[in-house]
């Protein structure tokens, strides 16, 4: 990552358009969810104004798919999730974010302003900019 890519923000690279989830939906409807958008992760919603967002991922809902043995009706989102999610300010410079995530081993971090949600960065947006860089130069 050259020097000028590393001191792009959070914010020109995120994905803005997040799909989330509310913590009382059960694992077959998060899954739907995920097939229906496309996506990989759903960022679960606050259960109120002091709770932090969480994240549900392909590999956590397969992981406890295999650990109860298919039945994705009993639980509920908020079982399994991880919360409270890394989250990073949309404003951060992007190589802090890289560094975040390499240092806790994830691939993707919510991206909030103010408290709130504003987007999701992932490996794969970071990786995507600089495939893009080199193609151009």
């Amino acid at each position: 990552m050259s020097n000028e890519d590393s001191r792009r923000l959070v914010k020109e690279l995120m994905v803005s358009e997040v799909i989330t989830i509310g913590p009382m939906a059960n694992l077959r409807e998060a899954m739907h969810s995920m097939r229906k958008h496309g996506v990989k992760s759903l960022v679960v919603d606050k259960r109120s104004k002091g709770d932090a967002f969480g994240i549900l991922t392909y590999t956590t809902l397969l992981r406890t798919i295999i650990a109860e043995e298919g039945d994705i009706d009993l639980l509920n989102v908020y079982d399994i999730a991880t919360k409270p999610a890394l989250s990073v300010p949309e404003e951060l410079e992007v190589r802090h974010a890289v560094t975040l995530m390499l240092q806790f081993d994830v691939k993707r971090l919510i991206v909030t302003s103010n408290n709130k949600l504003t987007g999701i960065l992932t490996m794969n947006d970071i990786v995507t900019a600089i495939l893009e860089k080199l193609d151009v130069d």
